[in-house]
């Protein structure tokens, strides 16, 4: 009996150790590296980056003032009181909201992620916050969890959900600069004014909201902060704050501004390690030659990020899906904004907008989705990308004698307008350029799209 005794015991135990190993290598399996983790975010280039909260219902507007620059700084801009401000969260019942439909309209522009202000800079959540009752359940009307209805819309619909947390808070009074009621006088990183409670916020409040999201919402694409520029936030916090971070989700992308490493165009221009952070963020403008790392550029369009009526500087559909391309050219990714308002709708000019960038996506989307920095100098006409083994020309201005001027570099074993597979066009190479005949009138007038494929 005592033999019969040993052997289960060993068999019970040789069973538990493999299957011990088997758990611990499919955890080292699932923790990627680096270039693994990244690898989704640098294929996608397109993503809707969407700011809503109580400033919604404002519209940046307070009797016949107007906030200047983006109406989600409307408690800022307007000088609204805490207690002021306190009645919008408490109106914000969105009962046009649909989750679905944001997610459908984010997809058929040819978005592949996209990125929810989850808190923004009035310190309102979007969420069921445990930490706070400054949120939609607790405070709001509307009573459901807009992060969790949007994250498993994304699930649905195959689109990678994202959130956005500001560090900046002018609600919480441990967040608030000094000087109140201007809640944001320390951004100009002035250190002798701080809010020497700030700490404490940051480890008892904004820390474990931090928490609560990369926890209850299943496997989130990025975080994204903002808020990094004032004076109470330092570079320790950001170090610990991407750890804590990365030890919840292993395999989440976190951009710059967890840290305080921006620099130039927002990008990281930093010695490797010295801040955290995984791709640079310039905000409402393109580098000229890209940045030497992973980067993403985010833009309104219009001139706001919050949804503000008075607003009519609208970027044209044609002006956003050349920025598309000028951005993955020169190996960026395009976060493209939109403006809800206070009844969860998206603006009709905007929805136009991303209707038109569908369409044209729908079709050009190969030169766009995994394409690489362009290899040559830009040309006069338009961008080029590239693909291995595979150079596109994307023409925004169509050459009126038929001939398109290539860069010489360029060896041609096969052209054709990407949308016309099956008419091949003539090229012919001289010292100077190579030369492409294409047809006299330009296929699409927004961005025509030629397929080359290079010869070895």
């Amino acid at each position: 009996m005592k033999i019969v005794q040993r052997l289960s015991i060993l068999i019970l135990v040789t069973i538990l150790n493999v299957n011990t190993g088997i758990a611990q290598n499919k955890s080292q399996k699932d923790k990627l590296s680096d270039d693994e983790r990244m690898a989704w975010w640098r294929d996608s280039k397109f993503g809707m980056f969407i700011h809503w909260g109580a400033y919604s219902i404002i519209g940046g507007e307070r009797g016949t003032k107007i906030a200047g620059g983006g109406a989600e700084w409307a408690m800022d801009k307007l000088d609204y009181t805490i207690e002021d401000y306190e009645k919008f969260p408490k109106m914000f019942n969105p009962q046009l909201f649909d989750a679905d439909a944001w997610v459908t309209m984010a997809k058929n522009a040819g978005m592949k992620y996209i990125v929810l202000t989850s808190k923004h800079h009035e310190g309102f959540a979007l969420w069921d916050s445990k930490v706070s009752k400054y949120d939609i359940m607790d405070t709001a009307p509307f009573k459901r969890d807009i992060v969790k209805e949007l994250a498993e819309a994304c699930k649905k619909q195959g689109i990678k959900f994202c959130l956005y947390y500001s560090i900046v808070d002018w609600h919480h009074p441990q967040a608030q600069g000094n000087l109140y009621p201007n809640y944001n006088i320390s951004q100009h990183d002035d250190p002798s004014v701080v809010n020497p409670d700030f700490p404490k916020y940051y480890q008892n409040y904004m820390k474990p909201q931090v928490g609560e999201l990369l926890k209850n919402y299943g496997d989130i694409g990025v975080v994204w902060f903002d808020g990094d520029w004032i004076s109470d936030y330092t570079t320790e916090m950001g170090k610990d704050l991407y750890k804590y971070i990365r030890d919840i989700q292993p395999n989440t992308i976190v951009n710059n501004r967890v840290d305080k490493g921006r620099t130039g165009m927002d990008g990281m221009n930093n010695k490797p390690g010295q801040f955290a952070g995984d791709f640079g963020t310039p905000e409402q403008e393109i580098p000229d030659t890209g940045i030497d790392t992973d980067w993403e550029a985010c833009m309104t369009m219009n001139g706001t990020w919050g949804y503000k009526p008075s607003d009519n500087k609208w970027k044209s559909s044609e002006d956003l899906i050349q920025k598309l391309v000028d951005i993955v050219s020169k190996g960026g990714n395009f976060l493209l904004n939109i403006g809800p308002d206070g009844f969860g709708r998206f603006p009709a000019e905007s929805i136009r907008r991303l209707e038109a960038m569908g369409e044209w996506t729908k079709k050009n989307g190969e030169a766009v989705y995994g394409a690489s920095a362009s290899p040559y100098e830009k040309p006069s006409w338009g961008r080029y990308t590239k693909k291995d083994g595979v150079v596109y020309a994307h023409v925004f201005e169509w050459p009126k004698d038929g001939l398109l001027k290539l860069n010489k570099e360029i060896k041609i074993k096969k052209a054709t307008v990407l949308t016309n597979p099956n008419t091949v066009l003539k090229s012919i190479a001289t010292s100077a350029e190579v030369l492409l005949d294409i047809p006299m009138l330009a296929p699409d007038a927004t961005v025509t799209v030629i397929k080359i494929e290079l010869a070895k």
